[in-house]
C-alpha cells in the first residue's frame, strides 16, 4: 500500500516519488510540533501512535540538514527534525474545491506566538553553531598534528550539480532497461561491416531521450561526434553494479529488521556463458507474511571447497547478512551437482549448527532425490525427460499429436486417457509420480515421435522432424528403459511421504513422524535385492518387448569388454550392481541426512499449530522440541507457562471458533502478540524452507526467476539487470546511486572521460 504525503497541497505518494517518506515521532513533544507546523487541525487529537502507525511526511517539508545518511543505502531523520516547508496557500487559488487535508486558521495570537517561537529557534541554532564552531577552533588548535577536522557541508557548485543531473538521467536509463528486460547490447558487432558505427541500446534510448527533450542530455552531448560512444562499457558496468547493490540493499534491509531468515539456491543457470547459482532468502516481513525474494546470482565454482567458502563469503560480507540469524538452507540442483552442494551445506552447518539443512517446498522430494543419484545413467535419463517434456510442450499442434496416440492406445479406459492427456499438458516433470506418468506415457510418446520423425508431408519443419527421430532413439534405448523402471520403484517407497511434505502443516508434521517407516520399507529392500531387482528387471524387459527394443547391455560396457574373453555378466546381474544397488543405498542416506534429528525436531514444533493440536486431542508437549529455540525467544523461562496458556486458549474455544490450519493463519491472529514466545516459535519455523508460502503473492521472486530465464537468451543475460527485472517493483533512490557513484569512482565524472572512440571497442578504464 503506497504511503501518501499528510502535508497540505501535497499530493506526492511513495510509489510516484523516489523521495524518502517518515513517519510522525512517537515522542510527545516533537510529535506536537510537526502537528502545529502542518497547520492540520484534524490531527491534533490524534495520539502521537496514532499518528506514527498512520501518517507520514515526505522529504519535501525538511530542510536538507535535517536529512542524514545512517547507511549507504538509508536515509533517516535527525533527532531533532522538525518540518518546516510547507504550501499554505496554494488552495485559494481554488477556494471552490473540496480538501481532505483541510489546513488550520490561525488567530492573531497563535500567529505571534508562532512568530516568537521560530525567532527563538533561530536564536538558538544560532548560538549552538556559535559554541560549535568556537570548540571546533579550540580543537584545531589543540590538536597540531592531528588528524584532520571533517569538512563543513559545502554547497554544490553549478558544474556538479549538473553533473548530478547528468549521471541521474544514466542511471533512469539502466534503470529502465533493467526493469523492461532489455539487453544492453544492440547489433552483434560481429555482423556488421568493419567501420560502420550502431549504437547499443543504451546510447540509442540516450538519443532517443535528448530528442524528447532532456535538456540536461542535450547540454552534456550537443558537441559531441555522432560515431562516438556516450558512455563506455566500462562505466556502463560499474553503475550497473552500484544499481544491483541499492535494490538488493532494500530487500536485504527488510530481512536484517526480520532478523531470522533460511537460505535457497535454484539449479546452476547459464550467464553469458558462464554458470551461476541463483539465490533466494526466505524471512517473515514486519505484516507477518512469509516472503521468498531473489538476491542475486553466484558465480559458480568447480571446487566444492572453493564454493563453500566463496558463498559465505559473499553472503557476509558483501550482502551484509548474519549467518547467526540463519536458520534453514536448501538447495534444489542440477543433476551433477548433488554433491558438491551438499559439502557447502555441510561447512555452513559446522559453522551455524542452526541453520538446518532441509528440502525446499518448491521441489518434490522424488525428483530431488532422482537428481541426486550420483549414477550417470540417471543423470543422463532425467535431462531426457526434459527435453522430451519441452518438445511437446513448444508447440500445440505437438500436443494435439501426442493426445490422439493416446485416446487411440487407452480406448478402453477413457478415465485414464483423460488423466493423461491433461498431465501431458503440465509441467509433469516435476511431480512426485514423474516416473510413474513417464511409464505409462512410454508407447504414446514413441509411437508420435516415430510418427513425427517419418512423415513425409510438410506438416513438420526439418528441425521438429529431425529432433523427433533423435528424442525417439534415445527412449528406445534399453538403458534409458531399465532406469526409469528402477527409479519408478524404488521411489514408490517415498512417494506418499514427499507428498505429505508439500501438503498442509498437519501433513507436514505428520510426514515427520512416518520417516522410521519408509527407512524400514527401503531397509529391506536392500537387504532382498536381488529379489526386488529381478522383479523391476523383468517389468523392464516386458516394457522394452511391448516397443520392440532390444535387450542388451550398455555399448560403452560393451566396448570395455571387448578384450576380456572370459566377461560373462549378464544384463540383470550389470543393472543390479551398476544401478538398482548404489541407487536404493543413496536413497536412504540421503534420507538420513537431509531429515536430521535436528531437522525432525523442528518438525515437531508444528504441533503448535492449533489444527495439529486439536488432532492431537490438545496432548502435546512442544517444550522437549522448542529447546533447540531457545536462544530466539523473548522471554524462555516463561514458554512451559505460555504453551499450557496457548493449548488452553484453543481446546475452550468457542463452538463457532474454527481452529486456524497454518503458521500464516496463526501468525496473523489479533492476539498472537499476547504470546510472545509462541510467535516467535511460529516465525522461525515458518521461513524453514521445508514449509510451503501459503500466500503464493509473496513466492513472486521463483517465478520471476524462471520467466526472465525463459524468455531471455542466455548471451543476453545479465546479473546486474536480471536482479532490476526481477525486482521491478522495489522502490529505488536515484540521488543515492549517483552519490555513491561519485564516491567510488571521484575521477570518472570528468567529461572528456564519458567518451571512447566507436572504431577502438577495446579500449577500458580502469575501475
Amino acid at each position: 500500500m503506497p504511503n501518501f504525503c499528510a502535508a497540505p497541497n501535497c499530493t506526492r505518494k511513495s510509489t510516484q516519488s523516489d523521495l524518502a517518506f517518515f513517519r510522525f515521532p512517537r515522542d510527545p513533544v516533537r510529535c506536537q510540533r510537526w502537528v502545529e507546523n502542518c497547520r492540520r487541525a484534524d490531527l491534533e487529537d490524534k495520539t502521537p501512535d496514532q499518528l506514527n502507525k498512520h501518517y507520514r511526511l515526505c522529504a519535501k517539508h525538511f530542510e536538507t540538514s535535517m536529512i542524514c545518511r545512517s547507511s549507504p543505502y538509508r536515509t533517516v531523520l535527525r533527532d531533532n527534525a522538525v518540518p518546516t516547508i510547507f504550501d499554505l496557500t496554494s488552495h485559494l487559488n481554488n477556494p471552490h474545491s473540496r480538501h481532505r487535508k483541510r489546513i488550520k486558521e490561525l488567530s492573531e495570537d497563535e500567529i505571534r506566538t508562532l512568530k516568537q517561537q521560530k525567532i527563538d529557534e533561530a536564536f538558538e541554532r544560532e548560538q549552538a553553531n556559535q559554541e560549535l564552531n568556537e570548540s571546533s577552533a579550540q580543537n584545531t588548535v589543540s590538536e597540531e598534528g592531528g588528524e584532520e577536522q571533517e569538512e563543513e557541508v559545502v554547497p554544490l557548485t553549478l558544474e556538479e550539480r549538473e553533473n548530478k543531473d547528468y549521471l541521474k538521467s544514466l542511471f533512469e536509463i539502466l534503470i529502465l532497461m533493467g526493469k523492461q528486460n532489455i539487453p544492453l547490447d544492440g547489433h552483434n558487432a560481429n555482423e556488421l561491416p568493419e567501420g560502420i558505427f550502431t549504437p547499443d541500446n543504451f546510447q540509442a534510448l540516450l538519443e532517443c531521450r535528448i530528442n524528447a527533450g532532456d535538456e540536461v542530455l542535450r547540454k552534456r552531448f550537443e558537441m559531441a561526434a555522432v560515431n562516438l560512444e556516450y558512455c563506455s562499457k566500462t562505466q556502463q558496468k560499474q553503475m550497473l553494479e552500484i544499481c544491483e547493490s541499492c535494490v538488493r540493499e532494500e530487500t536485504l534491509r527488510e530481512v536484517r529488521d526480520s532478523h531470522f531468515f533460511s537460505i535457497v539456491t535454484d539449479e546452476v543457470v547459464d550467464i553469458a556463458g558462464e554458470e551461476h547459482l541463483p539465490v533466494l532468502v526466505r524471512f517473515v516481513d514486519e505484516s507477518h507474511n512469509l516472503r521468498e525474494e531473489f538476491v542475486g546470482f553466484l558465480p559458480y565454482e568447480a571446487d566444492a571447497e572453493i564454493l563453500a567458502v566463496k558463498f559465505h563469503t559473499t553472503i557476509i560480507e558483501k550482502w551484509g547478512l548474519n549467518m547467526e540469524y540463519c536458520r534453514g538452507q536448501a538447495y534444489i540442483v542440477s543433476s551433477g551437482f548433488a554433491s558438491k552442494m551438499k559439502i557447502v551445506a555441510t561447512r555452513l552447518l559446522e559453522k551455524y549448527p542452526q541453520a538446518v539443512y532441509t528440502l525446499c517446498s518448491s521441489c518434490a522430494l522424488n525428483v530431488w532425490l532422482a537428481k541426486s543419484v550420483p549414477v550417470v545413467g540417471v543423470s543422463i535419463a532425467l535431462g531426457m525427460i526434459e527435453e522430451v517434456c519441452s518438445f511437446f510442450n513448444q508447440s500445440p499442434q505437438l500436443l494435439v499429436e501426442l493426445d490422439n496416440i493416446i485416446s487411440v492406445l487407452f480406448q478402453n479406459n477413457e478415465e485414464k486417457s483423460n488423466e493423461l492427456k491433461e498431465i501431458c499438458h503440465s509441467q509433469w516433470t516435476g511431480r512426485h509420480d514423474t516416473f510413474e506418468i513417464l511409464v505409462d506415457l512410454m508407447q504414446a510418446l514413441v509411437l508420435c515421435l516415430d510418427g513425427i520423425s517419418s512423415d513425409v508431408s510438410v506438416k513438420w519443419s526439418n528441425f521438429v522432424v529431425g529432433r523427433a527421430f533423435v528424442l525417439s532413439s534415445a527412449l528406445t534405448d534399453f538403458d534409458f528403459i531399465v532406469t526409469v523402471v528402477v527409479l519408478k520403484n524404488i521411489l514408490s517407497f517415498t512417494r506418499a511421504f514427499g507428498k505429505n511434505l508439500q501438503g498442509q502443516t498437519s501433513d507436514v508434521f505428520f510426514a515427520a513422524s512416518s520417516l522410521t517407516a519408509v527407512l524400514h520399507s527401503l531397509n529391506e529392500v536392500m537387504e532382498n535385492i536381488e529379489v526386488y531387482h529381478e522383479f523391476w528387471f523383468e517389468e523392464a524387459t516386458n516394457l522394452a518387448t511391448k516397443l520392440d527394443v532390444q535387450i542388451k547391455l550398455p555399448g560403452k560396457f560393451r566396448r570395455a569388454q571387448q578384450g576380456n574373453l572370459d566377461s560373462d555378466v549378464t544384463s540383470e546381474n550389470y543393472y543390479k550392481e551398476a544401478l538398482s544397488v548404489p541407487t536404493v543405498e543413496h536413497v536412504i542416506q540421503e534420507l538420513k541426512d537431509i531429515f536430521s534429528e535436528q531437522h525432525l525436531r523442528a518438525l515437531k514444533c508444528l504441533s503448535l499449530v492449533p489444527s495439529v493440536m486439536g488432532q492431537l486431542k490438545f496432548n502435546t508437549s512442544e517444550e522437549h522440541h522448542a529447546d533447540m529455540y531457545k536462544n530466539d525467544l523473548p522471554n524462555p523461562d516463561t514458554l512451559c507457562a505460555e504453551l499450557h496458556c496457548w493449548r488452553i486458549k484453543w481446546k475452550h474455544r468457542g463452538k463457532d471458533i474454527e481452529l486456524p490450519a497454518t503458521i500464516y493463519e496463526a501468525l496473523h491472529l489479533p492476539d498472537i502478540k499476547f504470546f510472545p514466545n509462541v510467535y516467535a516459535l511460529l516465525k522461525v519455523l515458518c521461513i524453514l524452507p521445508v514449509m510451503k508460502v501459503e500466500n503464493e503473492k509473496y513466492e513472486v521472486g521463483r517465478k520471476r526467476l524462471k520467466a526472465y530465464l525463459k524468455n531471455t537468451l542466455t548471451e543476453q543475460r545479465s546479473s546486474n539487470l536480471a536482479l532490476l527485472n526481477i525486482n521491478f517493483d522495489i522502490k529505488h533512490d536515484l540521488d543515492l546511486m549517483v552519490d555513491t557513484y561519485i564516491k567510488l569512482y571521484p575521477d570518472k565524472v570528468e567529461f572528456q572521460e564519458d567518451f571512447l572512440p566507436a572504431n577502438n571497442s577495446e579500449v577500458t578504464e580502469d575501475a
